[in-house]
This record gives C-alpha cells, sequence and structure tokens, in this order.
C-alpha cells in the first residue's frame, strides 16, 4: 500500500509548483531544498518554517504573496526535501542554514522580509548576529516562537508551571516514538496540542500530513536543541523592523513569549495576538500572516531593479 503524499494535493493548503528550486549549501555541507515563486524582480519574501513542517506549511502565504512578490521557501535540515544531517543539529546549524539560502537565493545586497514560523524564528534569532543576515534582512516576522525556556513555558501538559510539568513535557516533545499514519485519533491530538479548538477539519488535515510526514529522528534531534534554547541574546541583536505574530490558544509557544519578544526587540513594528488560534497560525489564520508579510514588504524592501 502507498504512503498518502507527505502534504494535501488539493485546495489552498496544497503547495503550487515553484517557479524554480534551487540548492543551498550550508557551511558544514549539508544541502538544502529551496524553492522560487512569483515574478524574479519582484519584492522577495523568505520563509523559514518550524519544527517538523516543510515548505509546504506556507501554501497559503505562497499562492497569495507571489503574485507580487518573489517568495522563497526552503526545507530545514532533515525536513521536506532537506536530507537529514544526524548529529548536526545545533542553533549554529539553523543560522548556517539560513545564510545559505539568503547567499543562494539572492543577489549580492539585495534585501528582503525574513519570516519565520516557530523553529523559523528561533533560526532568525540565532542567524541575528551573522553579517550576512544583516545584509540580506530589510525586516523580520517572528511568527508563533520563542527565545528561551521553551519547555518551562509550554502548556502542551496540563497543571501548574514547575519541575514536573517539565518534566512531562521534555518526554512528550522529545519522544522517540514515531507518529505513525495520519489518523482520526492522531488529527485529535495535533490538534488539541497545536491548534486551536475551532481549526477547521481541512486544516487539521494539511497540519497533520505534514508534522507525521517528518522522519521520528529528525524530530527527536531538532526537540534537544529546542529544549535547551536559549536565544535571548539574538532578540536584542536584531536591529530591523520586527513584527510579531501569535494565537492567544498557542500551547507550544504561547502568548508569553511574543510579548517577551516585543518587549525586547530593538524596532518592534507590532505585536498581534490572534483570538481563539494555536500554534500554527500561518495554516489556522492565513490571511492575518499573509497580511503582516505583504505589510512589512511594502514598508521595507524595494522592488530588485531589472538587468539591462
Amino acid at each position: 500500500m502507498s504512503r498518502r503524499p507527505a502534504h494535501v494535493t488539493e485546495g489552498p493548503y496544497a503547495p503550487p509548483a515553484p517557479v524554480r528550486e534551487l540548492t543551498a549549501v550550508s557551511a558544514d555541507g549539508a544541502r538544502l531544498h529551496v524553492e522560487v515563486h512569483g515574478p524574479g524582480t519582484a519584492p522577495a519574501v523568505v520563509l523559514a518554517h518550524g519544527w517538523t513542517c516543510s515548505t509546504a506549511f506556507w501554501a497559503a502565504q505562497i499562492r497569495a504573496l507571489s503574485a507580487a512578490h518573489r517568495v522563497i521557501a526552503y526545507d530545514q535540515r532533515g525536513h521536506g526535501r532537506s536530507p537529514a544531517t544526524p548529529g548536526r543539529y545545533s542553533t549554529d546549524a539553523l543560522a548556517d542554514d539560513l545564510v545559505a539560502v539568503l547567499g543562494t537565493a539572492l543577489a549580492p545586497g539585495e534585501r528582503a522580509v525574513v519570516a519565520g514560523h516557530s523553529m523559523g524564528g528561533m533560526t532568525v534569532m540565532a542567524a541575528a548576529r551573522r553579517p550576512e543576515f544583516a545584509e540580506h534582512a530589510a525586516a523580520v516576522l517572528l511568527c508563533s516562537t520563542g527565545s528561551a525556556r521553551l519547555v518551562d513555558e509550554a502548556l502542551v501538559v496540563p497543571g501548574p508551571a514547575g519541575r514536573v510539568r517539565s518534566r512531562l513535557t521534555r518526554a512528550v516533545l522529545g519522544s522517540r516514538a514515531p507518529l505513525g499514519p495520519v489518523t482520526p485519533v492522531g488529527k485529535k491530538v495535533l490538534r488539541y496540542a497545536t491548534m486551536g479548538p475551532g481549526s477547521a477539519p481541512g486544516r487539521v488535515e494539511a497540519c497533520a500530513r505534514i508534522v507525521h510526514a517528518c522522519p521520528t529522528p529528525v524530530r527527536h534531534g531538532w526537540s534537544q536543541v529546542l529544549a535547551e534554547l536559549d536565544l535571548n541574546a539574538g532578540v536584542k541583536a536584531l536591529g530591523v523592523p520586527a513584527a510579531v505574530l501569535v494565537g492567544t490558544a498557542d500551547r507550544l509557544t504561547p502568548v508569553v513569549h511574543a510579548r517577551g519578544l516585543a518587549a525586547a526587540l530593538p524596532r518592534c513594528v507590532g505585536l498581534t495576538e490572534l483570538a481563539g488560534m494555536g500554534h500554527m497560525t500561518p495554516v489556522e489564520a492565513p490571511e492575518a500572516v499573509t497580511r503582516t508579510l505583504a505589510e512589512l514588504a511594502a514598508e521595507y524592501v524595494p522592488a530588485k531593479e531589472e538587468t539591462p
């Protein structure tokens, strides 16, 4: 029996075909799958997805933005079509990979909106002090993310904050158990942990297909990095205009993280709290995420000049 595709193939959450596909090579030789959508001279938006996801997670934003923007999305190492690199999971690797993508997909000195969801936002923070990032980032969107204390602040496990809840959360998020095929029970568990209670079935299905396709060793390897995360210095180094967006029902990176980021960022240009939305905001609230990206691009990113 053949497996279902790693993403939905019809509707607004089915990823569109890219105009071009590229391969970025990171500092340690890791190869990263990169997709380019939209006109070559349009303002650029670079999208970094989160833990256990892939470029398909941004399908709604790519569809909406690519008529008037050049949208660049890439698979984090071990996710989607980017090969796994066992033992090479770290915040330095996240930063190396992002700057490799920027250098591959953008012209020298070309600037873009750089958006990260969850681990993608952490990728942006990890890269904040890199000169290559400063060369290419005109503005950033930190979407449903946090810089530290992820395990202690997570609300996936019920109960009061403290050592017991943190220990159980670490065990749940760091589990080596395979997720297996997408089933009705699996979708209920995923919706509870990662999405708002009112999430439509089609949106839950889209997220479940993507998350369940992430290889178990990759999911576990990155969970260990996230459990020990401390990127507070990177937040303070993000000197470009930065918007922050979060769902009020986010159990993985609750609102406390977004408010802390907004307070610590040198140039925060807005904090958006989406009522009733969970962690998967680009899928749960696609219009709000797309609108924020378009506004940042209109304000801070010039169109690429035509080559004579």
